[in-house]
Parts: structure tokens; C-alpha cells; sequence
């Protein structure tokens, strides 16, 4: 007997991975069922993905179904239903779970399961393969059932084994993981979905944390998302994973969810110490604004901190939300303005979402919320955030993602704010009309490469710095804002690989000699070594203080840190007219003798500026 479990991802990215249907299947390994994992994508044809699931012919389909996949979900589920009628079609997940009816009344599904899955899908295998009825398992909900309450959670989830240890994931050929190290949560803010039904958390334990670390690191994972809602809920827990990850994993790049009011100096060294991003959700600034959806804020405490964070180079960003219920225009421009004040790496911005099961939509009459009630649920307006407000938060939130988050612009954007002397959210507001203006209203960040936001910020700076008493500026705000662009691109750039012999003779070197993928070569007006030595930018200072002496430098990555070299001119010439050459091998008349050229070359090569080849 076969049973195909259906995973749909919003697009291919190191996060497209079903660990829930994993779960699901490491639970179930002992049963008499063969169970297949098969991922789509939102783009996929409904057709085709019929064909992939019904060859070989299963005895059951099952969609673990979300806010982003609920309606692709239930078309392939509707065309499995009109072109195979025996095959058994059910589905799970957080959006069934959430509202089961309204999966139900669809008159799709055969019966869905509510809740944690493993335990009823286990029974499932077992009755289906026994031929027995399955219509009274806990969990799950057949035509005729009542609705009822999810069946208890999983207390001991080391009885799940890990998909990862069991090979159900092969982490051999994918670059990047789910990780999930407990399940629940303790919280209880009402547009969120996490804590309904089970207050509390679950963790996994450290020894089997250790055991899929290690595992990780030995077969080449890149990235680990970590699922948990509140990393660092039980800090001591959080500390001793950060020194496995430390110890075995020092190489691996992690994504941490956590809430600053457990972060202290010990921990944010912790975090610093090794290769990971942290996302805080700080929601609003406004007090009074997150009481009413049930969370709390200090923020003199959420500032102290995010300042240990900042002090200890850990890199963090902050999830904000517009349209939550007592908010205004005005009072998400405030949050704006705090939120960049605090130096994030990145803002993730969204609209509020108003899903279905949450303590939001029970009471979003009351709150004089309009929504959208299919999916993803998105608000239309408020008694105190209308359309228009909506509109005019998303361009700000559109103008972040572009010119703040993908552009990178953390150590440079509030020294610009305050040259301009303006508010954070005033300079995006500029940025988001200037840009309409010169790209009109249907530019997507999603439609931007690097070196397109790269383009597109030297062209606003330019425009933004040009009037009589910002223009003197302009040079060294183009120097600050071109080095760190360069930067964040070198930093994101395939490193060189080491080399293991070097040629002799230049003409040698010569030969078939690149630059590495991370090179870029750079020329300034200001000295770029002075520049680095201010630390974080004041433009007006420095405009005083240094002088346009002009430089060039060449950044490149080696062993995992960008690395800023200036160079004399005769050897920028050099590495140009490599770059420029095309597949001639001649030597350069560029003022450098045989030995100097020799010299650098195999500097150049050791360094990872230049590959062979």
C-alpha cells in the first residue's frame, strides 16, 4: 500500500524542505505502508501534479495545507477527486487545523486531521493496511464526524524520530534545512496561531540536538532555519545549544526567531560567535498599540537589549506589523522611525494577517476589523488605519525592503538621516516616491537583482545630495554607500578556491588568470583606509576633516571575511587589464617591472584576488 504525502512551497529556496509530512513519515516507519514525500510549487500545473501523484497508483493522498498553499491545495485535490474517485484524499496542517470546517464543507477531502499529526496518521497507516475502519481515530475527522479538540500532543518527542537521523531527509542534497527544537508556545498574542489549544512548550532533547548538529556538519548543510517560535525561551537551554553549534557546526549559517526579553550580554556574544541572523518581533513600538493584541512592551528594555546585540556584532532584524487594531498611519511611521534607530540588518514589514482560529478573528468585529476571508487574510482597513493607510504603509514597507534591507544600508543609513536631517520613514517616503517616479507604480523588489538596488541607490543618492547645500556631500556619500554595497556583494560571492601551486614565470601567471567571483575593484575620492578608520559614518565631520585624496582598492573574500586591500594604481591597472583583457595572455605595459608584476600576481593568487583558470 502506498500513501503519497504533498508538500506545496511558495518557491525553490533552502527553506523548500516538507519537514512536516517528515515527520509525519519518520513517525510511520514501522508501519506495513510505503509513504512517498513529493514537494510542488505554487507555480506547477494542477494537471501535472495530478499525473505525479497517481503513478504508481496510491492508496491515499494527503496535503499538508497553509495560508500560501490552502488554494493550490485544494485544486489538485478537487481534479484527484474528478479523475480518480478510489484514491482516499485527506489533508493536515496549521490551516486545517485552524478552521476545519471550512476545509470540509468543500466536500473535497475525505477527512482531514487536526492537531499534531504523527499519532493519527500512524493509526491511519495501521487501519488502512489492515483493511480496518479508520473513522474513529483521534484526530481525525471523516464526513459525519463532529468537530472535536485536536488529540493530546506528543509529550516525550524524542519518540518522533528525527527525520534527518533516519534518513527520510537526505541532507547529503539539500543546502539548507528545517530545524525544529521544540513545539508550542507560551505566548499568547492573538493574531497568531502557535499557542491555540496548547500553551506550553515541548522541547527536543540536547542529546538528540547534538547528534542532528553533528549529522548536519558532516553532510555539508549550508543553512538551518530553527522553526522554534521563542529560541531562547529558556535561555540556559539556548546557551548550551549556541556552544554545540559553536563546537560542531561553526561552519553552518543559522536563522533564530527570539524574543529580546531573555537576550542578555552572555548570549548575544553567544550568538556573535557564530555564522547566524536573529529575527526579533518587535510588531509596533506603540505600547498601547500591542496590548490590544495581547503582548507586552518595555522600550527602554527592548533598546538595552537590542544595544547588546549591536555591541557585540551580532547580526538581528525585526519583524514589524501594519494595520494591527488602535494603530494609525502616523503611529506605524513612529515604529518605522524607532525600529531603524536601533541599526537592524533587516526590517521584514507586513500587513496584518487576521487568520482564522486566532483570538484576532473571534474578535475582529469587535475591534471594527475588515478582512479578506480567504486566504492569506489580509486586512483591508480599520476604524483608525483606512484603505488609504494601507496602501501608503505598504509603499513604506516596499521602499524598505529595497532600499534599506536589500540594499544593505545599515552602517550608513542613519548617517544619512542625519545629515538630511530627517525621520527614518521620511527618507523612505522620499526614496518610495522617487523611485515611482523614475521606475513607476509596479516595481518589485522580488524583480530587482543586487546590482540593479546597487544601480538604483547611487542614482537617488545623487539626486538626493544634488541641491546647493547638500551637494559638497555628495562625494563622500557616494564613497560610504558604493564601499559597503561592494562589500555585501563580495560577501555573498563564491569564495576562491585555495591553490596548491603557483607558476613561476609572470608570463605564466598570465596565463588564463581571472578575477575571483568575489573581486570588485573600486575606485574612490576619498582615501577608503581613512573612511574605515572613522568608524560609523558622520558625514558633516568628515566632510571637514578629510580630504579628497583619492584611492582604489580591491575587495575580495578569504576564509569567510571580506577583506579591503588599497592598492597603488599601477596594480588596480593591472588587475583592470586582467578583468578587461578577454583570452590574451601578453604582459601590460603598466609602468611595474617583471619582478613587482611577479610579485603581486602570486600575492593576488594566494590571497584568492585571482583564480587560474
Amino acid at each position: 500500500m502506498l500513501i503519497n504525502l504533498v508538500s506545496i512551497h511558495p518557491y525553490p529556496s533552502p527553506q523548500s524542505v516538507p519537514l512536516a509530512n517528515a515527520f509525519l513519515k519518520a513517525y510511520a516507519l514501522k508501519s506495513p505502508v510505503s509513504i512517498n514525500l513529493i514537494d510542488f510549487f505554487l507555480n506547477q500545473d494542477v494537471s501535472s501534479c495530478v499525473d505525479r501523484l497517481t503513478n504508481p497508483a496510491p492508496a491515499a493522498i494527503g496535503f499538508s495545507i497553509y495560508v500560501w498553499n490552502r488554494d493550490l491545495s485544494c485544486k489538485i485535490a478537487a481534479e484527484l477527486r474528478r479523475r480518480h474517485p478510489d484514491v482516499k484524499i485527506f489533508c493536515g496542517g496549521p490551516e486545517v487545523t485552524a478552521d476545519p470546517e471550512s476545509v470540509r464543507e468543500l466536500n473535497i477531502f475525505d477527512f482531514v486531521i487536526i492537531g499534531e499529526g504523527e499519532v493519527p496518521f500512524l493509526s491511519l497507516c495501521q487501519n488502512m493496511s489492515a483493511g480496518a475502519d479508520y473513522s474513529q481515530i483521534p484526530g481525525l475527522l471523516t464526513a459525519g464526524t463532529a468537530t472535536t479538540q485536536p488529540p493530546p500532543p506528543i509529550r516525550n518527542l524524542d519518540e518522533i524520530p528525527s527525520p534527518y537521523l533516519a534518513g527520510v531527509i537526505d541532507t547529503n542534497i539539500t543546502p539548507g534545512i528545517l530545524w525544529q527544537l521544540s513545539r508550542g508556545c507560551s505566548f499568547t498574542c492573538d493574531f497568531c496561531f502557535d499557542s491555540r489549544g496548547i500553551h506550553g512548550v515541548r522541547h527536543f532533547s540536547l542529546e538528540r540536538v547534538k547528534m542532528e548538529l553533528r549529522h548536519f556538519a558532516a553532510t555539508g548543510v549550508s543553512q538551518v532555519f530553527v522553526l522554534d517560535s521563542t529560541f531562547n525561551l529558556n535561555p540556559d537551554r539556548a546557551k548550551k545549544i549556541l556552544r554545540m553549534i559553536k563546537k560542531y557546526a561553526p561552519h553552518i549559517h543559522f536563522h533564530f526567531e527570539v524574543r529580546n526579553e531573555f537576550i542578555d550580554r552572555e548570549m548575544a556574544k553567544l550568538f556573535a560567535q557564530i555564522a547566524c541572523s536573529l529575527q526579533i518581533g518587535l510588531q509596533s513600538a506603540d505600547q498601547e498599540v500591542l496590548k490590544l493584541v495581547g503582548r507586552s512592551f518595555n522600550k527602554a528594555d527592548f533598546s538595552a537589549k537590542v544595544g547588546m546585540l549591536n555591541e557585540s556584532g551580532a547580526v538581528f532584524g525585526f519583524d514589524l506589523i501594519y494595520g494591527l487594531p488602535g494603530d494609525t498611519i502616523e503611529g506605524f511611521r513612529r515604529t518605522l522611525d524607532y525600529a531603524l534607530s536601533l541599526y537592524p540588518n533587516h526590517l521584514d514589514v507586513f500587513p496584518l494577517a487576521v487568520l482564522p482560529g486566532t483570538r484576532l478573528a473571534s474578535r475582529g468585529s469587535a475591534l471594527k476589523l475588515h478582512w479578506d476571508r480567504k486566504p492569506p487574510y489580509l486586512l483591508e482597513s480599520t476604524d483608525s488605519f483606512s484603505s488609504a493607510d494601507m496602501a501608503e504603509a505598504a509603499k513604506l514597507a516596499s521602499a524598505c525592503d529595497i532600499f534599506y534591507t536589500r540594499g544593505k544600508i545599515v552602517a550608513w543609513f542613519n548617517a544619512i538621516v542625519a545629515v538630511l536631517g530627517l525621520k527614518p520613514s521620511a527618507l523612505l517616503q522620499t526614496f518610495s516616491n522617487w523611485l515611482t517616479n523614475q521606475r513607476g507604480t509596479d516595481i518589485k523588489e522580488s524583480d530587482l537583482s543586487d546590482d540593479d538596488i546597487g544601480e538604483i541607490q547611487n542614482l537617488f543618492l545623487r539626486d538626493l545630495f544634488s541641491s546647493k547645500k547638500l551637494t559638497r556631500f555628495m562625494p563622500l556619500v557616494l564613497d560610504i554607500a558604493n564601499y559597503h554595497h561592494q562589500y555585501a556583494a563580495a560577501l555573498l560571492a563564491p569564495e576562491a578556491p585555495a591553490i596548491t601551486e603557483l607558476p613561476t614565470a609572470a608570463n605564466a601567471l598570465l596565463t588564463g588568470l581571472r578575477l575571483a567571483p568575489s573581486t570588485r575593484i573600486i575606485h574612490f575620492t576619498y582615501d577608503i583606509e581613512e573612511i574605515l578608520e572613522c568608524g560609523e559614518p558622520r558625514i558633516s565631520w568628515m566632510h571637514e576633516n578629510l580630504a579628497k585624496t583619492g584611492s582604489q582598492a580591491v575587495i575580495y573574500l578569504k576564509d569567510g571575511f571580506v577583506c579591503t586591500e588599497s592598492l597603488a594604481t599601477p596594480y588596480i591597472q593591472l588587475l583592470e587589464k586582467i578583468r578587461d583583457r578577454g583570452n590574451k595572455n601578453d604582459l601590460p605595459e603598466i609602468g611595474l617591472s617583471h619582478d613587482e608584476m611577479q610579485e603581486f600576481l602570486v600575492f593576488a593568487l594566494q590571497e584568492g584576488i585571482l583564480v587560474n583558470g
